[in-house]
């Protein structure tokens, strides 16, 4: 990112926590906080998209310097960073799973461990091709922990969700359902972008 982009991922850094006016408030269960640094606009939107989509691998830092610098201003607390993982045929497509990215990179910029606990269990349609009243369905039961993965990495912890952009937020919910299942203390989430 040029040095003219930067500023744009921290275009909520001074804001105080949790939705501005103007935006849903409805937090999804059982989320307890939800933040995010930069609308999904402009220099915001074109990054995330050569992260995602053009193999800009190397965007993921400043993407999750980013994100430490929000949760670090906005938390209200957190141990252990969690990303959001794309399904495996997708993994394996783009080479990379972007939020596992951003969430070493957010990790090194907190000081806090990281851990890919979850799997998409099953591939879902991409959120942005469907409406908000069909989002939920469509990422329900798909997420669950990795085969292995120890329950007593997650139990009495505060969880911390870390992904790309979130809309309505039916993605995150879905994943921090596994994670208080698995007995997390609390789950919050933090995004680079949120769409409105």
């Amino acid at each position: 990112m040029c040095d003219a982009c930067q500023p744009t991922l921290d275009a909520r850094l001074s804001l105080p926590p949790g939705v501005t006016l103007g935006l849903p408030a409805d937090l999804p269960a059982p989320l307890l906080q939800l933040e995010w640094c930069a609308p999904f606009t402009g220099a915001t939107r074109r990054a995330l998209h050569q992260l995602k989509y053009g193999g800009e691998q190397r965007l993921a830092r400043p993407l999750g310097a980013a994100i430490a610098r929000r949760w670090a201003c906005a938390a209200a607390g957190g141990d252990l960073l969690v990303p959001v993982p794309v399904h495996r045929e997708r993994a394996r497509t783009r080479g990379y799973d972007q939020a596992v990215l951003l969430a070493r990179a957010a990790a090194d910029g907190l000081g806090l461990p990281w851990a890919a606990l979850l799997e998409r269990r099953r591939a879902t349609v991409a959120q942005y091709h469907l409406d908000r009243g069909h989002r939920a369905s469509n990422v329900a039961g798909a997420f669950g922990l990795v085969p292995g993965a120890i329950a007593s990495t997650v139990a009495g912890r505060w969880v911390v969700l870390v992904d790309d952009v979130v809309t309505t937020g039916a993605t995150l919910a879905s994943c921090a359902e596994v994670l208080a299942g698995a007995g997390a203390l609390g789950v919050s989430a933090v995004t680079v972008a949120r769409e409105r």
